[in-house]
């Protein structure tokens, strides 16, 4: 085993990776279309420039993801001038309860072992090494 940062980040990373994928596979949505949902669930009407620009996407990217989700269901896109509005729809609103639960419920399994002390304690941790440009936009309990 390697002690290092780098090695538990992409021990975590990949555990994650699956949990996620499996659990979003139940609602019909993949990783990549993710985070677009939880952004549109956590800012409602938001613009499809503000989207793109909050979560670091290139233009023809999140196009193809926002064209994506509203094809299948999750995002209605309405014009309102210039811009398009973004909003969940019903199954939409499903899948950001499911998605952003799955955060949650994944720390859950996954510090299993540790008590509130050291949760605590692990967060402060971390909160110190995060980049600065890390987004917070995304996954904040409501």
């Amino acid at each position: 085993m390697i002690d290092t940062l780098a090695y538990y980040a992409t021990i975590l990373s990949r555990s994650f990776s699956a949990y996620t994928a499996h659990m979003l596979e139940q609602i019909g949505l993949s990783q990549g279309l993710l985070y677009p949902v939880l952004y549109v669930g956590r800012h409602p009407g938001c613009t499809q420039a503000e989207l793109t620009e909050a979560l670091g996407l290139d233009w023809g990217h999140s196009q193809r993801s926002v064209l994506r989700l509203v094809e299948d269901g999750f995002l209605t896109r309405e014009k309102h001038g210039r811009a398009y509005h973004l909003n969940l729809s019903e199954k939409g609103t499903q899948a950001f309860e499911t998605s952003h639960q799955v955060f949650f419920d994944w720390d859950a399994e996954a510090m299993n072992g540790l008590n509130e002390a050291e949760r605590a304690q692990l967060f402060t941790l971390l909160r110190k090494i995060k980049p600065k440009e890390a987004s917070t936009k995304l996954c904040t309990r409501r």
